[in-house]
């Protein structure tokens, strides 16, 4: 293979240790000169590996996607000659060795010789300011998961003590609800007067069963238990606050693209600020909307054999954002008037409705990924014209069959 980068290294990363391999030598040379060095993964041993790489001129590094042990030695190297040097986290999928003896100082080896000959596709690495929203949208995933998980864990807890109170409400959590558990928690029972006087708005409607729902008992010890459990969902709730307080701080930089998001049916601000956190603003990092929605795996499979197609399912990819957009897809589903809303219900006519999210999910990447590109807004009008050029295609292409059935078709003046 040609050898396309004069000078080039190679990085094996691991959680204590940093193998380089650097390549050096004319592109016609079939064995460049190489040297192997090991460094350290606390900050003065990336300090020194960033120096001697200046110090070397190499403008071209790369290494796997190694868990997070990437992450910071990235960081370092950002910046590092002026910002001109080029980082590359490749795929591990992408760049496996040869089976045999594999040891740090081959795979270093390896990577740079790949990297030589220029067959490494970078991982798309957002800039700082998409990193540091992205840090948080996703640590605002798991708190919510975490507060799922507490309500779970308390309404398990009184269901144990004979309180049946999910059984009539809808939300536990609610204004009703968690006036008739604070209640329980604090004196270990509730009486029917003291249960209608916590009840309001529509659970009134159910007041008869609840009050029957509420007469279990705690002792001292679970009295004490369900207010630890109530204590850490009202923290995890402050903190939830905090991060979405933190969220809004970021999103001003991101004000314009957020207002092109939030025009689209079923994106809010919560929704539009992860999309913005995974594929970043910057649209020119991806070729093609084909290549967006491959990267976030929601484009069809391609696994054929001798002229026999197997599995077509979606790849691979950003587990993150396919997730927002099926999240979003299914609530576009219930939006009136909408041409995608339209458009999924015809295809679930015939591909079923978890294909047919999925296929919505995608189409709505292709739609954020021209409107961030061509900086433009979301208009419904375009989609109505589309509507209406393929129902003229749909009544043409019936027509022309009616008559090869010999039939004639007399249209109304309306149409």
């Amino acid at each position: 293979m040609q050898d396309l980068l004069e000078i080039c290294c190679g990085l094996d990363v691991h959680k204590e240790t940093i193998v380089a391999c650097l390549l050096k030598g004319s592109v016609n040379d079939d064995k460049p000169q190489k040297t192997i060095r090991t460094f350290s993964t606390l900050l003065p041993g990336l300090e020194e590996l960033k120096a001697w790489l200046e110090s070397e001129n190499c403008r071209h590094v790369a290494m796997e996607s190694t868990g997070v042990y990437w992450q910071p030695v990235y960081n370092i190297f950002e910046n590092a000659l002026d910002g001109t040097m080029v980082v590359i986290v490749a795929n591990a999928r992408h760049m496996k060795n040869v089976p045999g003896k594999k040891t740090d100082m081959k795979d270093a080896e390896w990577i740079a010789t790949l990297l030589r000959a220029g067959l490494l596709n970078g991982s798309f690495i957002p800039p700082q300011t998409v990193r540091e929203l992205r840090d948080l949208t996703r640590y605002r995933k798991s708190i919510i998961e975490e507060l799922s998980s507490q309500k779970n864990r308390i309404e398990k807890y009184l269901q144990s003590c004979g309180f049946r109170l999910s059984n009539f409400l809808t939300d536990i959590f609610g204004v009703s609800g968690r006036a008739i558990i604070n209640h329980i928690a604090e004196h270990g029972s509730i009486t029917a007067e003291e249960v209608e006087s916590y009840v309001k708005t529509r659970a009134r409607n159910k007041l008869q069963e609840i009050k029957l729902s509420v007469n279990g008992r705690m002792n001292g010890h679970q009295r004490k238990f369900l207010r630890l459990l109530l204590k850490h969902l009202d923290e995890t709730y402050e903190h939830l606050c905090e991060i979405e307080g933190d969220i809004n701080s970021e999103l001003e930089k991101f004000k314009r693209q957020i207002e092109q998001l939030d025009g689209i049916p079923g994106i809010d601000k919560t929704a539009a600020a992860a999309i913005i956190a995974e594929i970043g603003i910057d649209m020119s990092k991806f070729k093609t909307a084909e290549h967006i929605c491959s990267w976030a795996g929601l484009s069809p499979g391609n696994n054929e054999s001798a002229g026999k197609k197997k599995s077509t399912r979606v790849t691979k990819g950003n587990t993150y954002i396919k997730r927002i957009l099926c999240e979003v897809a299914w609530s576009l589903t219930r939006v009136r008037d909408s041409y995608l809303a339209t458009w999924y219900w015809k295809v679930k006519q015939r591909r079923g409705g978890k294909k047919a999210i999925v296929a919505l999910a995608r189409k709505l990447l292709v739609i954020i990924y021209n409107m961030l590109k061509n900086d433009t807004d979301y208009d419904e009008k375009v989609f109505c014209e589309v509507r209406k050029k393929q129902e003229t295609i749909r009544v043409k292409r019936l027509i022309n069959e009616a008559k090869k059935l010999g039939l004639e078709v007399i249209m109304p003046q309306s149409v």
